[in-house]
């Protein structure tokens, strides 16, 4: 039986991967840097990684450059660009009602920075619904290592087994079966393949499914 809900962010809550996406060529611009040439590998494999993990990741695409330069300068666009508001993923309202009817604790694990989880979850009026966030620098390694949902189970007081992982990236299906959640995917950009699809517990096309799993004692 689920005892508590822990919410991914980028893809899951919130439209904005899409965003993210749109941020690299004017980063690239403003650092004098070329796009990558495989751009689908680059966002894939992006999805979801935080501190060292990705800056590993961004190495691997930019050779030549600071990683750190190259993240500090996206967050800065994104700062700016997300203050104007996201949008958010169907369902996502009507979930959060019903999970505060029902009492069930929930939380964000996000490997996005603090502030702009933060942000995202004022400017749409999701924050009355969180307590507690965990962001990827609450923890020593990003997803698709399980530490932040680890963590984010830790600090509801719930086993990790009794949680609802809800993610959209392969990544965040990666680190909730491996931390042992019983873990849901919402693809959002990208959809699942064999691999993934033999770690996932369930497949939902949005959260209004998600929503009537757990109304109907499927979850």
């Amino acid at each position: 039986m689920i005892k508590a809900v822990i919410f991914d962010m980028d893809g899951l809550m919130f439209d904005t991967e899409r965003l993210w996406d749109t941020l690299w060529e004017p980063t690239c611009r403003a650092l004098g840097l070329e796009m990558p040439q495989d751009l689908e590998a680059f966002f894939t494999g992006g999805r979801g990684l935080a501190g060292v993990k990705l800056n590993e990741h961004i190495q691997k695409f930019f050779p030549q450059a600071d990683p750190q330069v190259i993240v500090e300068k996206i967050w800065e666009l994104a700062e700016q660009r997300f203050a104007q508001g996201v949008p958010c993923k169907p369902g996502l309202a009507e979930l959060l009602e019903t999970l505060e009817e029902k009492k069930l604790p929930r939380i964000v694990a996000s490997s996005s920075p603090r502030a702009l989880i933060q942000k995202n979850l004022e400017t749409t009026g999701m924050a009355r619904y969180f307590d507690q966030v965990v962001c990827g620098a609450d923890v020593r390694h990003s997803k698709p290592a399980p530490d932040i949902f680890l963590e984010a189970a830790r600090r509801l007081g719930v086993d990790i087994r009794d949680c609802l992982v809800l993610e959209d990236s392969f990544n965040g299906v990666r680190a909730g079966h491996a931390a042992g959640a019983v873990t849901v995917m919402v693809p959002d950009i990208a959809q699942p393949d064999e691999e993934i699809r033999a770690l996932y517990n369930r497949c939902c096309k949005d959260l209004f499914e998600v929503r009537q799993l757990l109304l109907d004692g499927q979850l």
